[in-house]
């Protein structure tokens, strides 16, 4: 009968007591680390949403409060009347006539102004000498004051003696009446608006595409596509979401008109049948012509509503086409997988 000796159990540092920790105790500094490193981001931040709210925010409320009241600006308070200066806005034809010369601009502008950003963009995205120099050109217009392109703009297209009207009668046509026919005078003011945002909007598109990469076009002239086809099937499915950017900024800024029409003429009121009156300028007209601050402001949040809606618009067209960008790579990735497989 064989025992089995107990082994002692073996002493070492397991068996010693572990003494108790002492809480650690921060001092104030690293305190005041901690609190930087947690607060300090908000307070960096906190200037432009401080402003915002007394300059954008503010107003914005305040306009609400004032859309439902008859002002009355010598007292600078108001009598609630609800929704009647929306009805009594709604029921005006100069408001829909506004509206649809609003409109007719905004086509009239962004649509060429469009096109032809995405011509000179990918003309400067070329190789062609002195890049800066004519980068820096097409921004000229945007940097000149929109008071001084309205003047100049609406001496070329005078009735009588503009620049436009003496070169078409030198050559044997007919001058055009800028100011009397409805449709020159959107023309005209199209011609302003598209001669200030179309170089902007080229530098965005052109930022765009520089951001595509080199290597998809080396491999489409290795398979023998032209540089239309390259455009077609390379740039302009990479400039999606920017298009999409520059469309909805060019349709805002096309709701908001104002200087281009105010300035077209010495009065500054739409032309004499509202020929080119648009929303905002007919909102100037009741604000600071009529002095009814409760019907211009109704006027202001019709407006708002507008341009909300495009926006939803916008947001639900570019969410669409990021879907189909993402369902599309999935393919591609599943396609190239299968090649693999097979290989």
């Amino acid at each position: 009968m064989t025992s089995t000796a107990t082994r002692p159990a073996s002493s070492g540092p397991a068996d010693r007591p572990t003494p108790e920790r002492e809480p650690r105790v921060l001092s104030f500094s690293h305190k005041l680390s901690r609190w930087d490193l947690k607060i300090s981001p908000y307070l960096y931040i906190s200037p432009f949403f401080i402003l915002f709210a007394i300059v954008g925010l503010f107003p914005i409320v305040y306009t609400a409060v004032i859309s439902f009241q008859e002002w009355d600006l010598v007292r600078n308070s108001g009598t609630f009347v609800g929704f009647d200066q929306y009805i009594w806005i709604l029921s005006q034809a100069e408001f829909w006539t506004a509206l649809r010369n609003t409109f007719s601009i905004f086509l009239l502008s962004s649509v060429p102004q469009i096109i032809l950003a995405l011509f000179i963009a990918a003309m400067l995205d070329r190789n062609i000498r002195a890049k800066t120099f004519w980068r820096m050109s097409v921004l000229l217009p945007y940097v000149m004051a929109p008071v001084a392109v309205a003047l100049i703009f609406s001496n070329m297209f005078g009735d009588n003696h503009g620049l436009v009207n003496n070169i078409l009668t030198s050559i044997g046509l007919e001058p055009i009446q800028w100011h009397k026919d409805p449709f020159w005078s959107h023309i005209a003011i199209a011609t302003m608006v598209n001669f200030r945002w179309t170089g902007y909007n080229a530098l965005i598109l052109l930022a765009a595409m520089q951001a595509v990469p080199r290597e998809y076009y080396e491999a489409a002239t290795v398979d023998g596509a032209n540089a239309f086809r390259q455009f077609w099937s390379i740039t302009l499915p990479s400039l999606k979401p920017t298009l999409i950017f520059v469309i909805i900024t060019s349709t805002i800024g096309g709701l908001q008109i104002f200087d281009e029409p105010r300035m077209f003429d010495t009065f500054g009121r739409g032309g004499a049948a509202n020929q080119w009156l648009t929303i905002t300028l007919y909102l100037y007209n009741i604000g600071w012509g009529e002095f009814n601050f409760g019907r211009a402001a109704a006027l202001a949040w019709i407006l708002f509503i507008i341009i909300l809606a495009i926006g939803l618009i916008n947001l639900a067209i570019t969410r669409r086409l990021v879907r189909d960008e993402g369902g599309r790579g999935v393919i591609q990735r599943r396609r190239r997988g299968r090649k693999g497989a097979q290989q």
